[in-house]
């Protein structure tokens, strides 16, 4: 399985690229006529070893500047909801196999099933304001838009559901963490490769929301994690719980 990452966006730094093409100062240049051959070489080693230098301190503040501080862990009995349809809801599996339930054994936290077989993006959107004012979540995972690709809806009316659902979570006082779903493909599911769609990559980079990429994905690219062509058995949703747990624990959110 691949390691969960979270969506990472690079923050705004100043660029340092000129703090080495501008050393040294014209002003201290010589022409090589103007030097003896000695002082040439020694210069030279010496204004190679200092742009050296240079190149290493630049691309360690590029490191520091691109790096993002994790969130704080959220204690046992914090309030979760999981957002999602079958995937979530658990289509074929008893509640307690279903990866929210799982999540929750695991981490000590409340977490609330708002999964429901069949919905889309925007099914989702209409039941958001209430399942957020009943349970007052202190973080949501998302995981939507696999029924909008099954059912050809536009991707332009998906993205911007998905983007109501993340304000709408931000807006409520939550953290929202955005779960993505395999594009439907027959290559990715004979070759078990499965990726997912791209515009989840592009919501969260715009949203600076954390993205668990390939959590589902990689589960439903082995058949032996699948009760169905869609949808995970039992050891899939353990193998789920499994990643999403991991990836909150890079984002932060989760201890061991």
């Amino acid at each position: 399985m691949k390691t969960q990452n979270q969506s990472v966006r690079l923050s705004k730094c100043r660029r340092v690229d000129t703090l080495i093409t501008d050393y040294p100062p014209p002003m201290v240049r010589q022409s090589r006529h103007e030097r003896p051959f000695g002082s040439v070489l020694s210069n030279g080693l010496f204004g190679f070893i200092q742009r050296a230098i240079l190149l290493v301190a630049a691309i360690v503040l590029v490191a520091a500047c691109g790096s993002k501080a994790k969130e704080d862990a959220l204690p046992a009995g914090s309030q979760i909801l999981a957002l999602g349809d079958s995937l979530t809801a658990g289509a074929g599996v008893a509640s307690e196999e279903a990866w929210p339930d799982l999540l929750a054994n695991r981490t000590g936290w409340v977490v609330i099933n708002g999964g429901v077989s069949g919905d889309t993006s925007s099914d989702a959107l209409r039941r958001l304001p209430a399942l957020l004012e009943q349970h007052n979540p202190v973080l949501v995972l998302a995981a939507l838009g696999g029924n909008d690709m099954l059912r050809h809806i536009p991707q332009a009316e998906t993205i911007a559901n998905l983007e109501q659902i993340l304000a709408m979570i931000k807006a409520h006082g939550a953290k929202p963490v955005l779960l993505a779903t395999p594009k439907p493909s027959v290559a990715g599911a004979v070759f078990q490769n499965l990726s997912a769609a791209g515009f989840y990559r592009q919501i969260a980079d715009e949203y600076d929301v954390p993205l668990i990429e390939d959590a589902i994905a990689d589960v439903l690219s082995d058949p032996q994690m699948k009760g169905d062509p869609l949808h995970p058995n039992a050891a899939g949703h353990a193998q789920l719980s499994q990643n999403i747990f991991d990836a909150l624990k890079s984002i932060g959110y989760a201890a061991e």
